[in-house]
């Protein structure tokens, strides 16, 4: 049921997203989301954002172990989130940022929970950045703006039905990423 969630959310949105379609989506017994998730959508779209969030980590650990370089790292993980709009029809976004947008106030849990993906997404890119040769301070910024153009990139893209975001920004920070490790090897 949380995969289904993790779906609708990403295609519809949190408010978007009714209980009976997760049940839909998942085939499961409509009695098991009260047992699963007493607490009702709430709690179902936090355990969402957290099951997006180690997804994500996942990605970044698999992609950064095939990587030779912070600049590939970011290269490869912007190609996934492309592939991965484009692949949709441009219909998948994120799964947690329509928790920031449209229930983050309304709820402290979804609040936290959104709060807690970012975080575990910044820091699995940051310390795969680290490892790539990047400085400490430095791959903390470059992954802030990773993640946050990838994010930008998921909106504009499903705007514009194009995949020419990832492509402006997946530029700039593959080339920041670059920069930031050029001579590493050399004065280590």
């Amino acid at each position: 049921m949380v995969a289904a969630a993790r779906q609708l959310i990403r295609e519809r949105g949190y408010h978007g997203t009714a209980v009976s379609d997760v049940v839909k989506r998942s085939a499961a017994p409509r009695g098991s989301v009260y047992y699963h998730f007493p607490e009702g959508k709430v709690q179902m779209a936090a355990e969402a954002a957290d099951s997006h969030a180690r997804e994500q980590v996942e990605e970044i650990n698999r992609l950064a172990g095939s990587s030779s370089s912070a600049e590939g790292l970011v290269r490869a993980y912007f190609d996934r989130a492309r592939e991965g709009m484009v692949g949709s029809g441009y219909q998948r976004g994120c799964a947690v940022a329509p928790l920031v947008i449209e229930a983050g106030e309304e709820s402290e849990e979804l609040d936290a929970a959104s709060r807690r993906a970012f975080a575990a997404m910044i820091d699995g890119m940051a310390f795969q950045l680290i490892v790539l040769g990047v400085g400490n301070a430095a791959a903390r910024e470059l992954a802030h703006a990773v993640i946050a153009a990838v994010e930008g990139a998921l909106v504009t893209s499903r705007a514009l039905r194009s995949p020419e975001p990832f492509d402006a920004v997946q530029t700039v920070l593959a080339d920041r990423a670059r920069d930031l490790t050029e001579g590493v090897a050399t004065s280590l």
